[in-house]
């Protein structure tokens, strides 16, 4: 695999390498004054939070084995941000908030030899093989139980999922659409506002794939079934049975777990759950040890963050519906999730 460094003027133009390869400028409009980085990451496992000036100025992009470049982070960013402003019209989207996981080092060809501890500055070379990054739309704010939540919009890139060893191919990226409760940052993210792939082999392809994902997103149909979740309430009894079951799926035989539905959520993301059904300030139990399917929703969600990059958009999906799945079981409109509460 190589390397190509991408440099920028003062005046924040793109200016081409010395290979003549270079990222497209920004597009994103300047942020609202009032935004401010959250207090609590949208991720938190194995990722560092950094600048889209971080990523443009100081990070290489990868190329493919024929030299052809690579869409780079701060690329898919833009790109997936102007796509939606094309579709949703004259919205603020704010400034995407950004973690990164996996940080390759190199050094430039006239330090090869320099011992590491007299390396200078201009002598390293970094990029960083995973990123995920989340815009919200503060106009599209809902209520839901008590809890204000923004539409959203956001995405993953890992490299690895790429043969930058071989000619140019395609590049495989996650998107999805949704809403982030602003108390907590947990995302919201239903079945049709996500893709888990996305293959493309420019970002015109690009642009084109996260417009048709906005348009096919129905925003009313993932509010109500958020709203509905307040409406079920499991009992001390039903939560502590659901801790338990959870935690025997993993051990199941295969047999046995191919009958149930597919849960992801980890052993210890479950012990994170029975820990803030009683610690959690926003989503804990109520006086009587029950809880409605709200509040156990936020703590998947919740949970789910402490995910690696590559899963937590699909643990994310899958904590929504799970708890969906309870919810038609307690309504006796199913039988699917049964087993988790019997």
């Amino acid at each position: 695999m190589e390397l190509v460094k991408v440099h920028h003027s003062q005046e924040n133009n793109i200016s081409p390498s010395a290979d003549g390869i270079k990222q497209s400028p920004s597009n994103l409009g300047v942020p609202s004054a009032k935004e401010t980085m959250e207090q609590n990451p949208f991720i938190e496992a194995n990722t560092t939070q950094v600048t889209m000036e971080h990523l443009k100025k100081d990070c290489i992009v990868p190329v493919f084995k024929d030299n052809e470049v690579a869409i780079s982070h701060t690329e898919f960013v833009e790109t997936a941000i102007n796509a939606v402003s094309a579709i949703l019209g004259n919205v603020e989207i704010t400034k995407p908030q950004l973690r990164v996981s996996h940080m390759v080092k190199g050094r430039t060809p006239d330090a090869l030899h320099i011992p590491t501890k007299d390396l200078q500055d201009h002598q390293k070379t970094i990029y960083y093989e995973r990123v995920a990054w989340v815009s919200k739309i503060p106009s599209q704010t809902k209520i839901i139980n008590g809890n204000e939540i923004s539409l959203c919009v956001g995405g993953v890139k890992s490299y690895s999922t790429d043969n930058l060893h071989g000619k140019h191919s395609v590049q495989r990226f996650k998107m999805f659409i949704g809403y982030v409760n602003r108390i907590c940052t947990n995302l919201c993210i239903s079945t049709d506002g996500y893709k888990d792939e996305i293959k493309v082999m420019s970002t015109n392809e690009l642009g084109e794939k996260v417009e048709q994902l906005v348009s096919n997103y129905d925003a009313d149909y993932h509010l109500n079934t958020m709203e509905r979740l307040s409406q079920f309430t499991l009992s001390e009894k039903q939560f502590g049975q659901l801790i338990g079951k959870a935690k025997l799926y993993n051990y199941l035989p295969k047999s046995e777990k191919q009958e149930l539905p597919n849960l992801m959520l980890t052993d210890n993301q479950f012990s994170s759950i029975a820990r803030d059904y009683y610690n959690d300030v926003n989503f804990c139990r109520n006086k009587d040890g029950s809880i409605d399917l709200w509040r156990l929703y936020n703590l998947c969600t919740g949970a789910a963050k402490s995910s690696y990059i590559d899963t937590f958009l699909n643990r994310n999906l899958n904590a929504f519906q799970f708890v969906n799945g309870l919810a038609d079981t307690v309504n006796g409109d199913s039988n699917s999730y049964d087993w988790f509460l019997s």
